[in-house]
């Protein structure tokens, strides 16, 4: 399987975390985003949008990094990681959707502004990503994992925003619990760090 990558693409580093720590093999193809790789017309039939990232397995075509865990979830039978029974598949959907909204939203759309110079109003990204961290900061309290008592694909999905949210000037010093889980993944077997730029708060 191949893994078109982009190092500082979040959606692209949470699905090489997830393939890595569910210790299923991939090759990564690394695209210069700066110029212009993922708009090339090669790509684009991989993924109209023109989006990283894009999983390659023989012939079966996958955009979208939330997607690409179902489906090597699925295809490895990683129910350990993306469970099948109704409780647990839903514990962990509830935090792969809020991964593409809230945090999308709020540290991902902070951290855009100060990367990529993105026309979208810091304070107000500012706000929404304290808003969900507060949310997570209190869905942790007591407990290591996100979703379950172990980690999941919920874990990898919500783990690159919030470890790089300081470089979107989102301060993550007053989130206890959040900065312990995030050790916690660090400190897991397959762990693949996030590449940090000097930018925010980091800067």
């Amino acid at each position: 399987m191949k893994l078109y990558f982009a190092p500082l693409s979040g959606h692209a580093h949470r699905a090489h975390l997830f393939l890595s720590l569910a210790e299923i093999p991939h090759e990564l193809v690394t695209l210069n985003l700066a110029q212009g790789e993922h708009k090339t017309e090669s790509y684009l039939k991989l993924n109209r949008l023109g989006q990283v990232p894009v999983l390659v397995d023989g012939d079966v075509v996958v955009p979208d990094s939330i997607a690409i865990m179902v489906y090597a979830a699925k295809k490895f039978g990683k129910t350990e990681w993306l469970p099948d029974d109704p409780v647990g598949a839903a514990s962990v959907q509830r935090w792969l959707s809020i991964s593409n909204g809230q945090i999308f939203n709020g540290p991902c759309m902070a951290r855009l502004i100060t990367l990529f110079n993105a026309k979208f109003n810091p304070q107000e990204a500012i706000d929404r990503a304290h808003a969900i961290l507060r949310v997570i900061d209190a869905e942790l309290e007591g407990r290591d994992w996100i979703a379950l008592p172990r980690p999941t694909a919920a874990d990898a999905a919500l783990y690159s925003y919030i470890a790089n949210a300081p470089e979107g000037n989102v301060d993550l010093s007053g989130y206890a619990n959040v900065l312990a889980w995030l050790e916690r993944v660090e400190a897991l077997p397959g762990f693949v760090p996030f590449q940090q730029s000097r930018v925010g708060l980091r800067a």
